[in-house]
């Protein structure tokens, strides 16, 4: 179905050359790219908004200027399509004509000197030091649940995982000995994090509840499961958990799994980390994504990780 969606479209199109080019870059971001299939469906869709702008100009997307480009862009504009929705759709057309050039489909990508629109800067919220200590004395140990979940928020903030990197851990990715940890990220990609010695405490203290609970054989490797049904946790699961713990804990702020993210980044940064180094342990594919750190102060930045996150120091 996923498929049929994604080019219904290309009986619009004017040859079956550009059907089979378009079929190609299709493959290549699933294949190459390692693109998830709502990644795909996304850079489809835009995809498909810029070739039927081009079609209806009455051009060959192979002849594509950069003042094409401005224009397009300018119309998204005038549909009200807002700064951040069209540097997506933008980015999107940008790496559909990287595509043909990297595959000798064209010399030239036009879409070098195109120019994204600026977006508002959104500082997302992030918890102090103090702030994680408090939703951590909220939680219930003498509960069923409760070590896990402390595990949970410390692993969180000590690895600035993702909730789906979070539910997807698998044990036998876990060396705690050696104090890192093995995350498949985004694209299936995988990195290795360190994690603090205060994560591992807890992760230690919640397995051996863990190990007195009757999991089937096929969850067996998940770090995280579900007292109840015995399965691996949910990323929905782990939002409602983390907000009944901050309303618990009289916290005003925003708070999700994400926000545990953003705090182990600013903390690292803050610490001195450098900006690299913190792109690394958070899987961001450009150092753009990791820059909405740098309203903090870097004017003294080192390279170790371990050195500057709050629950490393000694």
């Amino acid at each position: 179905m996923r498929k049929d969606r994604n080019f219904a479209y290309l009986c619009r199109m004017d040859t079956k050359e550009q059907q089979r080019i378009v079929r190609r870059y299709y493959q290549y971001l699933k294949l190459e790219k390692a693109c998830s299939g709502n990644t795909v469906d996304a850079y489809m869709r835009d995809l498909d908004k810029f070739l039927r702008f081009i079609k209806d100009e009455g051009k060959d997307f192979m002849e594509v200027k950069l003042e094409d480009l401005h224009n397009f862009s300018a119309l998204m504009r005038d549909l009200g399509i807002i700064p951040s929705s069209l540097s997506r759709i933008l980015s999107g057309v940008r790496s559909f004509y990287h595509f043909l050039v990297v595959s000798e489909v064209m010399e030239m990508n036009p879409t070098e000197l195109l120019e994204f629109p600026k977006k508002p800067q959104h500082l997302p919220d992030v918890l102090t030091v103090e702030e994680v200590d408090a939703i951590e004395s909220v939680i219930d140990l003498s509960e069923q649940e409760g070590q896990r979940n402390k595990a949970i928020i410390e692993t969180l903030f000590s690895c600035g995982l993702r909730v789906s990197e979070l539910v997807n851990l698998k044990i036998s990715n876990m060396y705690l000995d050696d104090e890192f940890i093995k995350v498949e990220g985004k694209g299936s990609k995988q990195r290795l994090v360190p994690i603090s010695e205060k994560a591992i405490h807890e992760l230690n203290l919640w397995f051996m509840d863990r190990n007195l609970l009757p999991i089937p054989q096929e969850y067996q490797d998940y770090a995280f499961v579900s007292h109840r049904r015995k399965k691996p946790l949910t990323r929905v699961m782990v939002f409602l958990m983390i907000k009944g713990l901050v309303e618990k804990a009289g916290i005003k702020k925003e708070v999700s799994p994400h926000t545990f993210r953003h705090s182990f980044a600013t903390c690292l940064l803050e610490g001195g980390a450098n900006l690299r180094a913190i792109q690394a342990m958070l899987g961001h594919e450009s150092i753009a994504t990791t820059q909405i750190y740098t309203h903090i102060d870097t004017s003294h930045l080192r390279e170790e990780i371990l050195e500057h996150h709050p629950r490393n120091m000694k």
